[in-house]
């Protein structure tokens, strides 16, 4: 049997149009943001794909992430396979604005978020990515396999054969499958482009490219701003901001 998938990672990276490759693949049951005890009660004789739990009052989760990671490898017959979605984090920032702006949207909050909301809107946005991209990735690094946004943005139909090599699935049993869903894929927005369906109600026609739309959104104010909350944490993931930004 196919590997059963985790998706974990801020939100605004590309982790509903990744669930929803999986969603793609004959097989596999879907489950976008489910309560994490609705999670542990899955049947988990056939493969299951989910894309970042939602909290559980009954399962107190450690920081950065949702649920208890502990508890949802125990409940598997066999683990599942993790996977940490992460995106440059000025275009992160730049989309993460408007579930920011509505009460800190995205989930898990950071536990001081509160205290950061007489910050500026774009802070609290570089604090929510920062937090989750450096305590929730330091809570699982070693059990995830990292999947930049950019590279399923670049190269969808290639990124896809890469996820069914890793899951256990044949790809050449799916081919038609995989390609559909490469073809929704798009740097900008075109007759091909189709949003993920859990994304349509935070996306603004403010930008016309995905990768590299902080050169649209963003001011010099705004990059001044984030840079020193972001710029340790991105060298991680292979971002240098301060680079990206230089005149």
């Amino acid at each position: 049997m196919s590997d059963h998938v985790v998706i974990l990672g801020c939100g605004r990276s590309g982790t509903s149009i990744f669930g929803e490759l999986l969603q793609s693949i004959p097989g596999y049951t879907y489950y976008s943001e489910p309560r994490f005890d609705e999670v542990l009660g899955f049947d988990f004789s056939e493969p299951i794909a989910i894309k970042v739990p939602m909290e559980s009052a009954d399962y107190p989760a450690p920081p950065g992430l949702s649920f208890p990671i502990d508890t949802l490898m125990a409940a598997a017959p066999t683990a599942p396979k993790l996977f940490w979605q992460v995106r440059h984090p000025l275009d992160a920032i730049a989309s993460l604005r408007p579930g920011i702006a509505n009460n800190w949207g995205h989930h898990p909050r950071p536990r001081d978020w509160q205290q950061w909301q007489s910050r500026l809107l774009i802070e609290q946005c570089a604090h929510h990515w920062n937090y989750i991209n450096s305590v929730g990735f330091e809570a699982v690094k070693d059990q995830v396999a990292v999947c930049p946004f950019e590279a399923m943005i670049g190269d969808p139909m290639s990124f896809a054969i890469n996820i069914c090599r890793q899951i256990g699935v044949d790809h050449n049993t799916c081919i038609t499958d995989l390609q559909r869903w490469a073809d929704r894929v798009q740097d900008t927005n075109n007759e091909q482009f189709i949003e993920a369906v859990t994304s349509r109600n935070l996306s603004r026609p403010d930008h016309v490219k995905k990768v590299g739309r902080w050169r649209e959104n963003l001011t010099q104010a705004d990059i001044d701003a984030v840079v020193p909350i972001v710029q340790k944490t991105a060298m991680t993931f292979g971002y240098d901001v301060m680079a990206d930004t230089a005149p």
